[in-house]
């Protein structure tokens, strides 16, 4: 503690708050998360310390002092994605904006699958944007970690914001990373529409609304293949929804992504080439293919 100086606390919740501080001796801005539960909290620190990547909130520190637990991660100072949807206003973010950010979204939720770890709390609240408009997922206080790649690796607690929470889980059933898919499939939702896919007047409502994958179509001047990608992220069937990584390498979707991903995000410019160039990939059969 004797290293940071409090600017401000910028959030609280039922885990403790989060504060904005600098380094005493640099003046760096971090996020310093102070948890009071640091039994139960303590594999977020650990999980974030295993997540290097350009599109996941970066990891500082952790330490513990007078029974807190205190995770020193990123301070993104562009706020989170339901703060600017709020600030729209009702006017709508444009189709590059909106297709930018959901492909940063994807490569960090691509980055953590692949270390077989769901997020299980993906929301508009947990995407987080720098000053020059990368996009960082963040908030993994909910995330476990699956025994198998395969898909015999199923989580089974009931985890996330009633919102963006798949059919599966409300159904409690076994679910997987496709749950994940689901809730990046509401946040996509959200910035086409800037409101929740999902909207009902109770909660037993709003749950058959999910079961069912009732959902009003976004707006008609958005290109055919986002109309399209959003219906099989919001397949009520988990095995018939996409992966992540199907998302960003199927021939009819990831030509939206990786043209945005190619212009606008420099380190991942070999990786967008990859996609545009090599037209046709191998996909996991069990994927459902766009």
């Amino acid at each position: 503690m004797e290293s940071y100086s409090t600017v401000k606390v910028i959030g609280e919740g039922s885990f403790g708050r989060a504060v904005l501080v600098q380094t005493k001796n640099s003046k760096e801005k971090w996020v310093m998360k102070e948890i009071r539960l640091p039994q139960a909290q303590r594999r977020e620190a650990a999980l974030l310390a295993s997540m290097k990547h350009p599109n996941i909130v970066a990891f500082k520190d952790s330490f513990e002092d007078n029974g807190h637990l205190y995770i020193v991660m990123e301070y993104c100072s562009g706020g989170d994605l339901l703060q600017r949807i709020r600030q729209q206003k009702g006017t709508l973010f444009s189709e590059n904006v909106i297709l930018r950010w959901f492909a940063q979204m994807c490569l960090g939720a691509q980055h953590i699958h692949d270390k077989r770890v769901l997020h299980r709390d993906l929301k508009s609240k947990n995407i987080f944007l720098t000053t020059h408009g990368t996009v960082k997922l963040g908030d993994f206080g909910s995330a476990c970690i699956l025994k198998s790649c395969s898909g015999e690796g199923y989580a089974h607690s009931y985890v996330g914001t009633p919102y963006y929470v798949s059919p599966e889980i409300w159904d409690s059933q076994p679910y997987n990373n496709k749950s994940d898919v689901w809730s990046l499939g509401c946040v996509l939702y959200e910035l086409c529409t800037l409101r929740h896919p999902f909207q009902a007047n109770s909660w037993k409502s709003l749950i058959l609304r999910v079961c069912r994958g009732a959902y009003t179509p976004i707006p008609s001047h958005f290109p055919y293949e986002l109309h399209y990608l959003i219906k099989h992220m919001f397949k009520t069937n988990p095995r018939d929804r996409p992966s992540i990584h199907t998302i960003l390498n199927s021939h009819r979707a990831s030509r939206l992504l990786c043209k945005h991903l190619h212009v606008e995000v420099p380190h991942t410019c070999l990786y967008a080439q990859k996609c545009l160039f090599v037209p046709f990939m191998y996909v996991c059969p069990s994927d459902a293919r766009l």
